[in-house]
């Protein structure tokens, strides 16, 4: 069952140059990204990792759940070929010769074992110490969203795009076969669904990026 479903929205979530967003009015946060799938047993830990770092408020943890381990006898409820190809992108982007679950990507640039708790952390904190961009948002009540982004500030702050998207918060599932056979799994903030919405090439947008609701994708 769904608890809650939130409406993320973070700048250059493609692995693009720039760091993470920092939203307005709630301070600088860093990406946290764990490729993940319920078929996998080693990614256990790595969930509840992720759960952990959600809570977290300097933080935006998203998962996103592959694939590529169906065959092994459970098709994960949430997975996607777009969260493959992503995970796929991501790694060129760092010049990566493979990718792997459970792998978590800091603000696109670092990436390392989900599970690896003191790795991760220590990756934040340096991600943390990166210029941001700050990002406008309101929420109307009609359903879109407006976003404003200022100019950049330096040479490395000259591309960028805008994603806007929607996560299950949190989600429990019974695993009833392949290696997680027995378990109950908790995934937090499963990305549902999500698309490009403009693009940002350094200089500050003086009408706000209005874009429509998106629906979600999955059961």
């Amino acid at each position: 069952m769904f608890m809650t479903v939130r409406t993320l929205l973070t700048s250059v979530m493609l692995c693009a140059a720039l760091a993470s967003p920092a939203l307005s009015g709630g301070g600088k946060k860093v990406v946290v990204e764990l490729y993940t799938s319920q078929s996998c047993s080693s990614c256990l830990p790595a969930d509840a990792f992720l759960a952990e770092l959600a809570e977290r408020d300097d933080v935006i943890a998203l998962s996103f759940h592959v694939d590529y381990w169906n065959y092994i006898g459970w098709d994960d409820p949430f997975l996607s070929a777009e969260a493959t190809a992503r995970q796929r992108a991501c790694g060129q982007t760092m010049k990566k010769r493979y990718v792997y679950t459970p792998q978590i990507v800091v603000d696109g640039r670092a990436e390392t074992v989900g599970s690896d708790r003191s790795t991760v952390d220590t990756l934040i904190r340096m991600a943390a110490t990166a210029q941001k961009i700050e990002i406008d948002v309101a929420h109307n009540k009609d359903g879109t969203t407006d976003i404003r982004v200022p100019a950049g500030t330096s040479p490395s702050e000259s591309r960028g795009e805008l994603w806007i998207g929607f996560y299950d918060s949190a989600v429990k599932t019974e695993v009833r076969a392949g290696e997680n056979r027995g378990e109950t799994i908790v995934n937090a903030n499963i990305v549902r669904t999500y698309k490009r919405i403009g693009f940002w090439t350094g200089r500050g947008t003086d009408e706000a990026c209005r874009s429509e609701s998106i629906g979600r994708q999955g059961p």
